[in-house]
């Protein structure tokens, strides 16, 4: 037998009408104030934090690094800029300066030095054939006269030229002789320069006309001369060799002094106290033969 369908209640008769009123009481969907009795700590609770509005940021900016120069200030430093430069080159420029003319008078002292206190035992041209280098007295020494005579390029001796000098020799204040036949060997050679007697009287007997000098004589004597020897008897101390021309002291090269006609040559060695005095300074050469 068929079951009979129950017929579906109404159920929205015996429903409640709670539509209305809860729309009715529902509170609006903003904020909404409290009221002046109400719990503060259910209204913090209950309400949104406001949040502060945010500041603009602000542009950031460097502090100044120093104080602020006028233009004519910043002109003004770099000019004292420059100046403080060039006097540092300046500084630089005059101690290598100093330090140049320090140098060169430190090798110029000890050049003077090296040749006004050397024993000058080295001679300023090489040693001629049989040279003596011993204490004075000396003497004639004529055996290879002509070897020397050619070594110093002497011209042969002649009629061409014929001129005379006097020369005399001081060594420690007592005078020296220059021997006989100086220049004129034991064979009867005659060199350009020589002597005949004992006198001092030198004769310059040539084939050419030319110059002679006092370290030519020498050199045909055979008896070392430089400028500061003399033999034997060197520079040393207090003790010097010098040259006088007709009583003038020669402070040029010894070597070079010329033997002109009627000179009077002196030639000392040894202290100050111990030169001639008077310096020879005339000779008769009157006496001459012809």
């Amino acid at each position: 037998m068929a079951k009979k369908r129950r017929r579906p209640q109404n159920r929205s008769r015996n429903r409640p009408a709670f539509t209305a009123t809860r729309t009715a009481d529902r509170p609006p969907a903003g904020p909404v104030n409290a009221p002046q009795d109400a719990d503060p700590d259910v209204t913090q609770s209950t309400q949104p934090t406001a949040r502060p509005p945010r500041q603009p940021a602000s542009p950031t900016r460097r502090p100044p690094s120093g104080p602020q120069r006028t233009r004519s200030e910043k002109k003004e430093l770099a000019r004292a800029e420059r100046e403080a430069a060039r006097r540092r080159i300046a500084r630089a420029q005059r101690r290598r300066q100093l330090a140049w003319i320090v140098a060169i008078t430190i090798v110029v002292a000890a050049g003077v030095f090296f040749f006004t206190n050397r024993d000058d035992q080295d001679t300023s041209s090489a040693a001629l054939p049989g040279e003596l280098t011993t204490e004075a007295p000396w003497d004639a020494n004529a055996a290879k006269s002509a070897e020397r005579a050619t070594a110093l390029g002497l011209p042969a001796e002649g009629t061409t030229m014929h001129e005379h000098a006097d020369v005399e020799v001081f060594v420690h204040g007592s005078k020296e002789p220059i021997p006989q036949d100086v220049g004129i060997s034991a064979a009867g050679e005659i060199q350009s320069i020589h002597t005949h007697d004992d006198t001092g009287l030198v004769h310059l007997e040539s084939s050419q006309s030319r110059e002679f000098t006092l370290g030519e004589f020498f050199g045909v004597w055979g008896v070392r001369f430089t400028p500061s020897c003399l033999g034997a008897h060197c520079n040393e101390g207090d003790n010097r060799l010098q040259v006088f021309v007709d009583g003038e002291e020669v402070t040029g090269n010894l070597q070079d002094v010329q033997l002109d006609d009627q000179t009077v040559i002196v030639v000392a060695y040894g202290t100050p106290s111990e030169l001639p005095d008077p310096i020879p300074s005339s000779f008769d050469f009157s006496s001459i033969n012809p």
